[in-house]
């Protein structure tokens, strides 16, 4: 049976074990020219995320097989009357899956927990040249606002 959009998925939060589902996601990305981290040093990385009180990576899943992934950092802040933000990164839908509602449910899934949590915002970026995922999330009701900018740092050690 062929998957549609109408197949429901499951979302929850990665594991280590799920590290070989993720690095080929990321590699569909076409970030870092399409390298992504070997196992031991991408092991190393998710157990010191797991040390973040609210920083988690997700997994969705259909029929057993892993979809979609991305990664929410919710934050606590001092301003706006202490009210939290939340950072979505690494949005991925398997180029396979693509177009058939997984990112919506990922989307919604990232929204439902941030609004229990209480953020104020919920934010996310986007590489300028992925026009149809800036459209997806302007669908989303997600707005562009003002500037970004960022600075290349060297990297470092793991």
């Amino acid at each position: 049976m062929n998957p549609t959009s109408l197949d429901p998925i499951t979302i929850r939060q990665a594991s280590e074990k799920d590290l070989p589902a993720l690095l080929r996601l990321y590699g569909q990305l076409g970030m870092d020219d399409g390298q992504v981290l070997d196992p031991v040093t991408a092991g190393m990385i998710m157990r010191r995320m797991d040390r973040y009180p609210d920083y988690h990576i997700f997994l969705a899943e259909r029929d057993g097989e892993t979809v979609g992934t991305f990664a929410l950092l919710v934050m606590d802040n001092l301003g706006h009357c202490g009210a939290p933000s939340a950072v979505i990164e690494d949005v991925v839908v398997d180029q396979r899956f693509r177009g058939q509602g997984i990112g919506h449910g990922m989307m919604d899934f990232a929204c439902r927990l941030c609004r229990d949590k209480g953020c104020y915002k919920m934010t996310l970026s986007s590489n300028q040249h992925r026009n149809s995922a800036h459209h997806f999330y302007e669908s989303l009701g997600f707005r562009r606002h003002g500037y970004s900018y960022y600075v290349e740092l060297p990297v470092g050690a793991v």
